[in-house]
């Protein structure tokens, strides 16, 4: 039985995200040659591989959480609309990560819009349902929507953690299991008490 979302603390959270990477994680990611779970934990393998920070690997191990709105108590059988899934995970994580992870969690959609209007080479990473999905969250940013994003102080990380998005969607790779990061995930929870 999965506990209830509304009964999490900082002492289950990690259990409980591990739960929805075994139970849920083979669903697929959106057109994507890959699965959720293999998205993210490419994503975050990557970054381990490559020497970035706990705060980069653990943002894109959790980057798109929120695409399982249902296990935190959000989703409706009637919805007709976005769910926003950015804006859905970082909600509950909030509660019990730093805001460098939560902020990777929230603006990984916008640091796309954000590459885009900024980088101009950086649309040619995109995927084909990342493309499409770019028209659907509002396209590349304009001058005013850059100048705003340029102010987060996690900026650095945010933008990291997009190119690991990006670059977790590949159909040959063998990473790790969740539970090889949990105890990283464990320290950003414990970091965030301590704060």
């Amino acid at each position: 039985m999965k506990p209830d979302p509304d009964q999490l603390t900082p002492d289950t959270i990690v259990d409980f995200i591990g739960g929805i990477f075994d139970r849920r994680g083979e669903e697929e990611y959106l057109g994507e040659p890959v699965t959720m779970a293999e998205h993210m934990l490419q994503g975050a393998t990557i970054a381990e591989q490559n020497g970035q920070s706990e705060e980069i690997i653990v943002g894109a191990l959790l980057h798109d959480i929120g695409h399982f709105t249902s296990e935190f108590g959000t989703y409706h059988p009637d919805d007709t609309e976005d769910r926003h899934h950015e804006d859905a995970g970082a909600e509950v994580l909030e509660q019990f990560f730093p805001s460098v992870i939560t902020d990777c969690v929230r603006f990984h959609v916008a640091a796309k819009r954000y590459l885009c209007a900024t980088k101009p080479e950086y649309f040619k990473r995109l995927s084909p349902a990342s493309v499409h999905s770019l028209e659907l969250q509002g396209g590349p940013m304009n001058a005013d929507e850059v100048a705003a994003f340029e102010e987060n102080p996690n900026l650095k990380e945010i933008i990291a953690v997009r190119y690991l998005d990006e670059a977790g969607k590949r159909d040959d790779m063998q990473t790790p299991d969740f539970w090889h990061f949990a105890p990283m995930v464990q320290r950003m929870v414990d970091r965030h008490i301590a704060a």
